[in-house]
């Protein structure tokens, strides 16, 4: 017998193809942003305490967790150019040694737990603030381990090019979460009014859900019948070693990256209420337009290792401009919505408990960061995507050390000169964040046109390569 798997999606590299390869991880993490948002608007409407205190938490516990969700997840990329070449067995191997890793990394987790709140107890936030702070990173870090795991068993999908999939595990997890935060925070339905402990639980809870689907798929008589997913789940040394060995940068990079991104928005701690406020208000906001990129992202990742897969260097290459394309369309119409329609952002987080700051208060100073944000949004699409497509093919080595420059070389240390020493304010330091994000924007851009990341090999071959066809097009596999 033979499976016929996938069809054909329009000219290689083309728009037709990258969009359809995109628009369930764009529905799939807008969800995830839309999740977020609904989380942070409840967490507002609560109490000013809990969104002062919401963002960096998050954000610090998601830090102390990034390294290990990317590099169970650079599974993906293997998953992908085993797919190209034709190795439906080799996708099935690759996904198995990420979830190894991902369940490997949760004692780690925990062990991360005493250090994030080190942080913030020495971050110099209000006493108030801190004390939410830790409730709600302990409890996302006690659950931490469903962000790896989702990210490596997610892989053997996305990289074959099945991301219908993980969109609708995504999307169930998201709504799940929608509604208990909703009766966790505010003790709807006979269930207590917990706060942010209450939006952590049920974070940690709903985390669960695209897993247990995804797994539930895997596993399941038609796939183990093609890919052979039940026998090839143990563990493998040789594709383990090449897995660590393309995906640690991966995960530094983005431990570095966004650990960087963390300090900035503790640093803006020490600004007082109102530029705290208005500062992690409008990061909320900009979720709306980060994770859809984050989705293109990924899409331009996979297309660039499936071609990769099958040595289509010029394929590969048309696909990451075609993405970059895609990107730019969809985050000018987020920032001319950042830049006309403030008031409406804004309105969605104010309340009579938001502090005693009225919303004229809170759009005063809001407005100019939703006008930053909208132009380093759109530089930011360059990074994301061409990083992402870089990684599909391996050359993780040069975004690792770039994007570690540009953060840890430039951004922090400027940031700190400004918040510290020249008492710029909160615009200055957005103003800065905005000139780094130009500069590592020039640097991804160079490198991808520049075409060294074609001659990596990712999967060490030595076996001549079986007739397959790449992309999202259909190709036959034996039963």
């Amino acid at each position: 017998m033979k499976t016929e798997h996938s069809i054909s999606a329009g000219a290689p590299g083309g728009y037709r193809e990258v969009l359809r390869m995109a628009y369930p991880l764009i529905i799939s993490t807008g969800s995830f942003s839309v999740m977020q948002f609904v989380d942070r608007v409840f967490l507002a409407r609560h109490s000013a305490v809990s969104i002062q205190a919401a963002l960096p938490a998050g954000l610090l516990s998601f830090t102390l967790i990034c390294a290990f969700m990317a590099l169970a997840g650079y599974a993906n990329t293997f998953v992908a150019q085993y797919h190209g070449r034709g190795d439906p067995e080799g996708c099935s191997r690759a996904t198995a040694q990420g979830v190894w890793l991902s369940l490997l990394s949760w004692p780690l987790i925990l062990l991360l737990i005493p250090v994030g709140r080190w942080l913030l107890a020495n971050a110099g936030h209000a006493p108030e603030v801190l004390a939410q702070e830790l409730d709600y990173f302990t409890i996302l870090m006690v659950g931490g381990v469903t962000i790896p795991l989702g990210a490596a068993i997610s892989s053997f999908f996305t990289g074959r090019g099945d991301t219908l999939t993980n969109m609708y595990a995504q999307v169930a997890g998201n709504a799940v979460n929608i509604v208990l935060d909703y009766a966790l925070i505010f003790g709807h339905w006979g269930l207590p009014e917990m706060g942010i402990r209450g939006a952590a639980i049920g974070t940690v809870i709903a985390g669960v859900v695209p897993s247990a689907i995804m797994f539930a798929l895997y596993f399941s008589p038609s796939l183990h019948a093609a890919y052979h997913t039940r026998t090839s789940f143990g563990w493998n040394r040789r594709l383990m070693a090449r897995l660590i060995r393309f995906g640690l940068p991966s995960g530094l990079h983005l431990l570095l990256d966004v650990s960087s991104f963390s300090a900035f928005v503790l640093m803006t701690g020490h600004m007082g209420a109102l530029p705290l406020a208005v500062s992690n208000i409008a990061l909320s906001i900009n979720t709306l337009a980060f994770m859809p990129l984050v989705g293109i992202s990924i899409a331009a990742s996979t297309l660039v290792g499936q071609y990769q897969g099958r040595h289509d260097a010029t394929h590969a290459e048309k696909s990451g401009w075609t993405a970059l394309k895609v990107g730019l369309i969809y985050m000018t119409g987020m920032a001319a919505s950042y830049v006309l329609l403030p008031r409406l952002y804004f309105t969605l987080f104010s309340s009579e408990e938001n502090g005693g700051f009225t919303l004229d208060e809170l759009l005063g100073l809001g407005r100019y960061l939703l006008i930053m944000m909208a132009t380093w949004g759109l530089l930011d699409s360059v990074n994301l995507i061409l990083a992402g497509a870089l990684k599909g093919a391996g050359d993780t080595r040069f975004v690792m050390w770039y994007s570690t420059a540009g953060s840890w070389g430039l951004l922090v240390p400027g940031q700190w000169v400004v918040i510290y020493h020249l008492k710029g304010g909160i615009l200055m330091a957005w103003a800065w964040l905005t000139f780094v994000i130009m500069i590592l924007s020039v640097g991804f851009w160079w490198r991808f046109r520049q075409g060294r990341w074609k001659s990596i090999d990712v999967l060490g071959r030595q076996e001549p390569l079986p007739p397959a066809r790449t992309g999202t097009e259909a190709y036959i596999l034996p039963e």
